[in-house]
């Protein structure tokens, strides 16, 4: 039997940052996925850290954690929303882990003896890990971060550059993604930044295939020509990525400016003709809500909105699930802790407390907890959101006076959140924290059991304290019900207060398995117990 022939998708940025690669990429394994071919994703950051772990969510946005626990750039969240596809760590690779497994190569004589050079040893690294994931797809797509002209990027692109040399042009693909900016004042799009950033990848050895021309506005037949003429680039493949309400409308745009036919072209591989019914159709309830509900987010890093992607994402996801639109108030909880910010809590149908790290802001979001809980409004807690909702029960219903988490204060009395054993001997915090799926036994006639209508369900974690179960007798005792539970290391996975409209909170991240045709359970009946509250005020304060 003949080996099928790997085939390649290089997708690069240029001119500016933040033009959307990973949304660009996640799009093209969504209409190929739709055209019936198997696909798989690759994340090359330049940054040397080994992985964005340790990094400040204000720097990077956020971690995104895939099954087999590695923490990932964000656009792996993206690729997992928008397609079929399950990653793991072979799919995002750093500068820091290519370099890393040269020198380790280097250090145990794998080299005998040669001088180690950014090419070929680095290259072929990235070249091996390339090929690695791309064995049993039909179409490996393989986004390079950073922009064209940054240092940090070329080993990166030099390793792409000789991809089409070793697989030929029949199976690889570079995909560039560019600005076309509209300048209001002349009320004109201008094609020479996307001119100048063709010309530079063209100066490293890389000559575009097909490019996506981020805009306001439309490119027009004879813009398209002029930018296919200055870039050597066919007509029909210069793409319209012209900006959309909503991310989840990309793939239909590109599908319409025909890049799906392109690339099959390109590519020289049969696929049957593509069925968007289903994309069509939640792009229909998007459009068109029947309603809507507002949900307060209460954390520290509100000011950038890409710490809590998957998250804003999730909750999006169970808006629509029950056709209505989300807004989504960030409240800042260090304002909270002035008694400032107050108001936003009261607008909200639902408060939602996201996982963190670190002290700050502690007493605010214990505020908006403390506030949900008494004034009975619909509360969903998330890793430190459930550490520091029994934090706020311990306080205000156990009466355990100063209780805490011993990650805020080491000697507390009554802590009721505390590091397992093994994390007490960890001395690198990367990678180090219980990370990835595990399983969680669901108690019956519980809020858990009636999203998931399931005694066994897996989420993935990323957290080191956990709650102590030497006072779960005290919680019983004052109303909590303790409904979800790792078995085998019998830790607590969630926590709900039975007298409660909704008040649930987990110690993993459901939002990181969340899709928009498949939302999350607990999103879905958060958003449920969220509207059903908003229709009980509207009740209670209609005219007579």
């Amino acid at each position: 039997m003949t080996k099928k022939q790997q085939k390649f998708i290089f997708v690069t940025g240029g001119v500016i940052s933040s033009l959307g690669k990973g949304i660009a990429a996640a799009s093209i394994g969504n209409i190929l996925e739709n055209r019936g071919l198997t696909i798989t994703f690759q994340k090359f950051d330049p940054y040397i850290n080994i992985d964005p772990g340790t990094m400040n969510p204000f720097q990077h946005g956020e971690v995104y954690v895939t099954e087999d626990g590695t923490e990932t750039d964000l656009d792996l969240g993206h690729y997992e929303r928008f397609t079929n596809v399950s990653l793991s760590k072979l799919n995002n690779y750093t500068t820091g882990k290519i370099y890393y497994s040269v020198i380790s190569k280097e250090r145990r004589g794998d080299y005998l003896g040669n001088t180690i050079q950014v090419v070929p040893h680095i290259t072929n690294e990235i070249k091996e890990k390339i090929v690695e994931i791309a064995k049993n797809v039909d179409v490996a797509i393989i986004e390079i971060g950073g922009t064209v002209g940054d240092i940090e990027s070329l080993p990166f692109l030099e390793a792409i550059r000789q991809m089409r040399n070793d697989f030929g042009a029949e199976n690889t693909i570079y995909i560039h993604l560019t600005y076309v900016p509209y300048i209001q004042s002349a009320d004109e799009l201008k094609t020479k930044p996307t001119q100048h950033s063709v010309k530079q990848l063209r100066e490293i050895g890389i000559q575009p295939d097909i490019l996506l021309c981020r805009t306001e506005k439309e490119i027009s037949k004879e813009m398209k020509e002029k930018i296919s003429l200055f870039c050597n680039v066919p007509v029909d493949a210069v793409i319209t990525a012209r900006d959309v309400p909503s991310i989840y409308e990309v793939p239909l745009i590109f599908h319409h400016e025909g890049l799906d036919d392109k690339i099959i072209e390109l590519l020289n591989i049969w696929t049957r003709k593509p069925e968007f019914k289903e994309w069509t159709a939640l792009l229909e309830r998007i459009k068109n809500p029947q309603g809507n509900v507002t949900i307060g987010i209460v954390g520290k890093y509100v000011d950038l909105k890409e710490s809590y992607k998957s998250l804003s994402e999730a909750l999006f996801h169970g808006g629509i699930a029950h056709n209505v639109k989300v807004k989504l108030e960030y409240i800042d909880a260090t304002l909270l802790e002035k008694n400032k910010g107050i108001n936003k809590l009261k607008k909200a149908d639902g408060i939602l407390v996201p996982g963190g790290f670190g002290d700050r802001g502690i007493d605010g979001k214990i505020k908006a907890i403390k506030y949900a809980r008494e004034h009975r409004i619909p509360y969903f807690g998330i890793c430190l959101g459930m550490q520091l909702a029994v934090i706020e029960i311990a306080r205000n219903v156990c009466k355990l006076k100063n209780a805490s988490s011993t990650e805020f204060n080491p000697r507390c009395e009554y802590n009721v959140i505390d590091l397992m054993e093994e994390q007490k001997e960890v001395k690198d915090l990367g990678g180090s924290m219980r990370l990835g799926a595990y399983p969680c036994k669901i108690l019956k006639n519980s809020k858990a059991y009636e999203a998931y209508e399931d005694e066994m369900i897996s989420e993935r974690h990323r957290h080191r304290y956990e709650f102590n179960n030497k006072f779960k007798d005290d919680f019983t005792k004052h109303g909590v019900l303790f409904s979800g539970r790792y078995v085998q290391r019998n830790l607590v996975e969630i926590i709900e207060l039975e007298d409660h409209p909704f008040f649930l909170a987990c110690q993993f991240h459901p939002e990181l398995k969340s899709k928009p045709l498949n939302p999350h359970p607990l999103f879905r009946t958060f958003i449920k117990a969220s509207l059903e509250q908003k229709k009980a005020l509207l009740t209670t304060n209609a005219p007579p």
